[in-house]
C-alpha cells in the first residue's frame, strides 16, 4: 500500500466523484480508480458505494477515512520534521577536535563566544591523529579542526597549503606523575641512564609526540625515559599516571583538577614543560555558507584579522 492511494481516497471522499477527485491528483481518471479498487483489495472490502451519486463512502470506508487522514497527516508531519534537521544539519558548522579540547576547553570558548547553536562538536574526531583532522577537512568531512601546534620549530610532513588558520590561545604540556607517600613525584626527571623514567607517551605518529621530541632534543641535559604505552587520547594516558604506571606530559587544562586534589604532581620544572597554541583550521574555499561570516567574527575576538 502506497501513501498515495490514501491521498486518492482522502480526495475522492471529499469530491465525492471519481473525475473530479483523479484531476485533483492530476491523474487519469481510470488510473485512479485502478488505485482506489487496489486500495479496496488490499483493505479486504468495499470502501466506496458506487450506486449513489454523488458516491458516498461506505460505513468501513467512513472508519477507514478516519485512519487515512491520521496517517498521511503523521507523515506530513514527519516530512516537514525531517525537512527541518536536514535544513539544521546543513547549517551547522562541525568541528573536530580532539577528545582534551572537547572536554577543557570548547565548552567554555564556545559559550564565549555565543557559537552554541551554530557549532557542533564533531564526535568521530576525537581519537584522530593531526594528519586526519586535515584529511577531514579536505573530504569534508568536518568544517573546523581545533588542534595543539608546537611553538618551536618541528619538522611535519603535512600539506596545510590550502588551508587557513586562526590562532584561540595558548596551552602547555605539563611533566605529571602520580605522589608518593609524602607528596613527592614517584617518577620525576631527567632519569638516568642506569634508571630511565617510564613513560606513558602519546602516539608517535601524533603531533604532540613529535613536539615533546623537538623540545626534548633542545633541551641542554639529556633526558632517560622508557615507553611503556602509546595512546592518541590525553585522558588515557592521564589515568594511567594517576594509577602510579609511569610519568606523562598532558595539557595543562586538563590536569589542573588532579594536581588541586594531589592525585598529580609536577614531575619536573617548567623548563621541561612544552609550549603550545591552540590553531583552528578551516579549507580557504569551504562552501559552507555560514562558515565565511563565523570566521570574520573569530578573526576579529581573537586578533588574527
Amino acid at each position: 500500500m502506497e501513501i498515495r492511494w490514501l491521498e486518492d481516497f482522502i480526495v475522492l471522499a471529499r469530491e465525492r466523484h471519481f473525475s473530479r477527485a483523479a484531476d485533483a491528483q492530476n491523474v487519469t481518471q481510470p488510473t485512479f480508480s485502478r488505485r482506489i479498487k487496489l486500495l479496496e483489495e488490499e483493505m479486504g472490502t468495499t470502501l466506496i458505494n458506487r450506486q449513489t451519486l454523488p458516491l458516498t463512502l461506505t460505513p468501513a470506508g467512513e472508519e477507514f477515512l478516519a485512519l487515512c487522514e491520521q496517517i498521511t497527516e503523521r507523515v506530513r508531519s514527519t516530512r516537514d520534521r525531517l525537512q527541518s534537521i536536514a535544513a539544521d544539519e546543513a547549517r551547522c558548522i562541525l568541528l573536530a577536535a580532539p577528545q582534551s579540547l572537547l572536554s577543557n576547553f570548547l565548552p567554555g570558548w564556545l559559550d564565549q563566544h555565543a557559537l552554541t547553536p551554530l557549532v557542533s562538536p564533531y564526535l568521530r574526531a576525537t581519537s584522530w591523529l593531526i594528519g586526519d583532522y586535515l584529511h577531514g577537512l579536505e573530504r569534508g568531512e568536518c568544517d573546523l579542526a581545533l588542534c595543539y601546534w608546537p611553538r618551536g620549530r618541528i619538522a611535519l610532513d603535512l600539506e596545510i597549503s590550502e588551508l587557513t588558520f586562526l590562532t584561540l590561545g595558548e596551552e602547555r604540556l605539563v611533566p605529571v606523575s602520580a605522589p608518593d607517600t609524602e607528596g613527592r613525584p614517584r617518577f620525576s626527571l631527567p632519569g638516568t641512564r642506569r634508571q630511565p623514567q617510564p613513560l606513558i607517551a602519546f602516539h608517535p605518529r601524533g603531533l604532540m609526540a613529535a613536539a615533546l621530541a623537538a623540545h626534548l632534543g633542545r633541551m641542554p641535559d639529556p633526558v632517560y625515559l622508557t615507553s611503556l604505552n602509546e595512546s592518541v587520547q590525553a585522558t588515557n594516558i592521564r589515568e594511567l599516571v594517576i594509577q602510579g604506571y609511569g610519568l606523562g606530559w598532558l595539557p595543562q587544562r586538563s590536569v589542573i583538577t588532579p594536581m588541586a586534589n594531589g592525585e598529580l604532581v609536577r614531575a619536573g620544572d617548567e623548563h621541561w614543560d612544552v609550549p603550545l597554541d591552540l590553531r583552528l583550521y578551516a579549507r580557504k574555499d569551504s562552501r559552507h555558507p555560514g562558515l565565511p561570516d563565523l570566521w570574520h567574527q573569530l578573526a576579529e575576538a581573537h586578533g588574527n584579522a
